[in-house]
């Protein structure tokens, strides 16, 4: 038998990687409905880009008989690739192969991964669909674990981070993908949890499934955890390199601009009559940014969570900006503890990365309560008073009904570095609403009226039109302008391109210490 050539050796190496756990064991991950690791590769960068490294890596154990079992790549394929023309660095576990546990070299790779990302300025794409740790590899594979979870958080503000959870995330696995700043699932086919439903029986006695303990729908809805929740493989590789196009490659640049055809001085009339007549009566915040942004795109980021906030990203006049709008439509707008976090998780992101931050503030306070209260409103809503003190990239406000109290403060006040803070002729800011405040300050006019109703009627009224519209604010220059609605898509792109060259700073220190 001919021995074969040095180049036909190494197809043959090549081959059995792209094999990873075997032909079987491909055909049962198809069957679940799964994508392999290196098929999830090719549809989430540009074809023919994808570079793998390392693909001729083996693990080194012996006990258990593993020194039996080699395949090449071992459980992870790493490498980078380009999505729409730029940079990334991926890594996607392969189920196949030991059942994507993380071993030592599976660890070794990853952090090689990680570190040319840091190097070289450019955004890492963590594909998660593995066991666990290797329990044959001990405390080495504790080990690789903790060399990930140093790197996520030295990168954690230097290049964009995203996980996508496309099967079991559990253990110590979920805090790499929780130190990263956007988590992506699939509904139905991922799940994360610390303890599985296992060890929740035993310990609490509850029956729980997999997909209620920690599938997407639970972390995009209840816990917060998940940012984003796509209803198959495809739709989420999709949506990550969506959500790349409004990122800069790493902290040191600016995000793309993208030139639009939407006119920047488009005004939509349409908006005047949106605000009811009846200041307790909703309406939907997503239709204002529907009629302000380029196009109507809204890159929406914990759509499902804490739906009294809205957060996410869009494109005034071709700029990639992060909006953060209270929800009228949703608990009246106010605050509450879910709310003020996903808030400011959100504007904490986009100042580490230059995105421009524009608020649009209906906010009649925070939610009152002893759950609210017990459960530490105080923190949270600290948490976002302190985000958007700290952020130094461009904020721009529009104040669209009510700004009552500390709220009125904590959403990019004037007071806190609010660069340009414009005001609806609609606006109400004031210490409370006028119900609250006529009860407070004439209590005991009230309680020696004839007609109380009537009275407290009369007085809310009055305070109404002294205090509760926005030329108080205005002519001590809390607001820099009033306007009409139907200008806030020209009014917002002329700041954001004043803005373009903003300089601030916060004072030399190691590191804050926000509100945890």
């Amino acid at each position: 038998m001919k021995e074969k050539t040095s180049l036909e050796n190494l197809r043959d190496h090549k081959k059995k990687a792209h094999l990873g756990g075997g032909q079987d064991r491909i055909d049962a991950q198809h069957k679940r409905g799964k994508l392999t690791a290196r098929e999830r590769l090719d549809l989430l960068l540009d074809k023919g880009s994808f570079r793998e490294i390392d693909s001729l890596v083996i693990h080194r154990t012996t006990d258990f008989e593993l020194d039996k079992q080699h395949y090449p790549s071992d459980s992870v394929v790493t490498g980078w690739g380009t999505i729409d023309g730029r940079l990334v660095y991926v890594f996607s576990q392969d189920f196949t192969v030991f059942g994507g546990s993380l071993g030592e070299v599976h660890a070794e790779k990853i952090v090689k991964i990680m570190d040319m990302a840091m190097k070289n300025g450019a955004p890492v794409i963590g594909l998660n669909d593995s066991g666990g740790a290797r329990i044959q590899e001990g405390v080495v594979s504790l080990a690789g674990y903790s060399d990930i979870f140093l790197r996520n958080t030295l990168a954690s503000g230097v290049i964009p981070q995203i996980s996508a959870i496309m099967g079991p995330c559990a253990g110590g696995a979920v805090y790499s993908p929780a130190l990263t700043d956007f988590i992506f699932m699939v509904r139905n086919s991922s799940y994360m949890f610390v303890t599985g439903p296992d060890v929740v029986k035993s310990v609490t006695h509850e029956e729980v499934s997999f997909e209620d303990l920690g599938g997407a729908s639970v972390h995009s809805e209840k816990s917060g955890v998940c940012q984003v929740a796509a209803d198959s493989e495809a739709d989420t590789l999709y949506l990550i390199r969506k959500l790349l196009g409004y990122l800069p490659q790493n902290n040191m640049e600016d995000p793309p601009f993208i030139n639009t055809n939407d006119d920047s001085l488009r005004a939509d009339e349409a908006l005047d009559k949106i605000i009811p007549d009846d200041p307790g009566k909703p309406y939907d915040i997503k239709e204002v940014l529907g009629m302000v942004i380029d196009n109507g795109q809204f890159f929406e980021i914990h759509e499902n969570f804490a739906m009294n906030v809205v957060v996410g990203f869009a494109r005034l006049g071709g700029h990639s900006v992060g909006i953060v709008a209270n929800q009228p439509a949703v608990l009246a707008g106010v605050l509450d503890i879910d709310a003020s976090e996903k808030a400011a998780r959100f504007v904490r992101f986009c100042d580490s990365f230059n995105v421009p931050i524009i608020t649009f503030e209906d906010v009649p306070g925070f939610l009152p309560g002893t759950n609210q209260e017990h459960h530490g409103i105080i923190r949270s809503g600290a948490k976002l008073l302190y985000a958007y003190c700290e952020a130094t990239v461009p904020k721009v406000t529009v104040i669209t009904r009510k700004a009552y109290g500390g709220a009125y403060c904590v959403m990019s006040s004037k007071h806190i570095r609010g660069d340009v803070n414009l005001a609806w002729p609609t606006a109400e800011i004031a210490v409370m609403g006028p119900e609250g405040a006529v009860s407070v300050v004439f209590r005991k006019e009230l309680e020696k009226a004839a007609d109380p109703v009537a009275r407290k009627a009369e007085l809310v009224a009055e305070y109404r039109k002294k205090f509760a519209n926005p030329f108080v604010a205005a002519q001590r220059g809390y607001v820099d302008d009033i306007i009409e609605p139907r200008e806030t898509r020209a009014r917002l792109i002329n700041a954001l391109e004043m803005l373009q060259n903003k300089r601030d700073a916060n004072p030399a220190k190691k590191h804050g210490n926000i509100p945890l």
